[in-house]
């Protein structure tokens, strides 16, 4: 089959500018498309070809379906990859995408939808076979006594999810019976704001887990393996600032079973493209919270260490292409970390949009940048904070954090402030150079 000759990127930012490099590599030209606040952003510059979608509002440009359909259309572009975050797990957009003639790079709009539901994501995983943390996923009674028996039969703390959060959003902690029922209501509401879903449902909290993600790739013809994992317990307000693989103190057994797991659920599944199914894990146990459906922000760290390109496998597996690899193929070699480069205030994260009046990358072996940032390259505020990652490789966890050490320190961002400080001190902090952190980590340090 032969593959695409020009691919519309619905995304922006060092993303757009990482699918641009993938698709040149393979051959393939692109399309960018970008809001009035993006016309002088690198990968706009970069393109083949440029369409102006709509003003800086991410609704009215990054959001804008019929408009992104529109400049393929009139580009001619034969597939619409979406990178992350926007329309990346939009199930409509994927739906809309195929309807329009175009291929869409990414799982099928059912099992976008499935998964993007939080409940049915997770009565589907457990039947297949996946660790999923105690709950109740039915809806939920109006009669406080009811609700205050399921929470006992499940166990004090409970957390409330909304069945269609996500990044971070749509959850609350309840540790005591008196206030479950006004917090139910609360997260109801928040969520119906946030996502127009109010459907919640109620989890066992874990007081201390770690965040493990396994990364899958799965092509149309039946295959589908896993790539490791991740460690991505650095977090703030369940936001991911450091990732690193593989995950440290975990044994080859656990990794291998839980992948195995995980790629047998994906087949049954009918799973299409890479995807990234999340665990809680705690007392040697993996506990299943959700899948991305889509590229991860920090599929990076998993190229570096399988020396696999996940985005020219994605787009590989939308040209109807089988995996050129199979399980035993795949290998894991030495040590990756990753460090996100927020335009933040390092204190109080406040974003710091502004013009960027010096910036110098760090370099040596085994270092990474995936950027979009220049000199005097304004920082928008309407969208993400992120600027930039900082990916290292190296033999080992010990030399890994030692070259992030490193080019932390070479690093120079002025005119706007960033998180680097935060990270500098998170890695010459003995608790991360030891190894396995929780989730709670970094909010306790950063509390102190």
């Amino acid at each position: 089959m032969s593959l695409f000759s020009k691919i519309l990127i619905a995304n922006r930012g060092e993303i757009a500018l990482r699918i641009q490099r993938a698709c040149r590599e393979l051959g393939i030209k692109t399309v960018a498309v970008y809001s009035k606040a993006d016309m002088n952003a690198k990968y706009v510059k970069l393109a083949d070809e440029a369409v102006c979608i709509g003003p800086a509002s991410p609704k009215d440009s990054y959001l804008n379906i019929p408009a992104i359909i529109a400049a393929a259309e009139v580009t001619e572009a034969e597939a619409i990859h979406p990178g992350y975050g926007f329309l990346s797990e939009n199930a409509d957009f994927a739906e809309q995408v195929l309807k329009s003639g175009f291929s869409f790079i990414g799982p099928p709009p059912n099992i976008i939808r499935q998964m993007g539901d939080k409940i049915q994501a997770k009565k589907i995983m457990t039947k297949e076979g996946v660790p999923c943390v105690p709950g109740f996923s039915k809806e939920l009674p109006n009669d406080k006594t009811e609700l205050i028996e399921i929470a006992k039969s499940i166990g004090f703390p409970i957390m409330i999810k909304a069945a269609g959060g996500g990044g971070g959003r749509g959850m609350r902690v309840v540790y005591a019976e008196n206030d479950l029922f006004e917090s139910v209501k609360m997260t109801e509401n928040e969520a119906e704001q946030a996502f127009k879903n109010s459907t919640v449902y109620l989890e066992k909290y874990l007081p201390n887990p770690r965040h493990i993600e396994i990364q899958v790739l799965s092509d149309s013809h039946g295959n589908c393996i896993h790539l490791g994992e991740r460690d991505c317990s650095i977090q703030r307000r369940h936001q991911k600032i450091i990732e690193e693989t593989p995950a440290p103190n975990l044994s080859d057994v656990d990794r291998t079973v839980i992948g195995d797991i995980c790629t047998s659920a994906c087949k049954k599944l009918g799973y299409v493209g890479a995807g990234t199914i999340e665990f809680l894990y705690q007392d040697n146990r993996f506990y299943f919270i959700e899948m991305n459906t889509r590229i991860q922000v920090e599929h990076g760290i998993t190229e570096e260490v399988t020396g696999i390109d996940l985005v020219q496998e994605q787009i590989l597996i939308a040209a109807g292409e089988k995996l050129s690899f199979s399980q035993s193929d795949v290998s894991l070699s030495g040590h990756a970390i990753e460090c996100r480069i927020n335009a933040e205030d390092p204190e109080s994260f406040v974003p710091s949009p502004g013009t960027i009046s010096n910036w110098h990358a760090p370099g040596g072996p085994g270092v990474r940048i995936d950027s979009h940032i220049y000199v005097n390259y304004s920082v928008p505020p309407y969208y993400d904070s992120l600027i930039g990652k900082i990916i290292v490789y190296g033999k080992d966890r010990q030399q890994a954090i030692s070259k992030m050490r490193v080019a932390l320190s070479e690093t120079i961002v002025e005119g706007i402030r960033t998180n680097i400080p935060i990270h500098k001190k998170i890695i010459e902090d003995n608790r991360f150079i030891a190894g396995g952190v929780s989730i709670n980590y970094l909010e306790a340090k950063l509390d102190k």
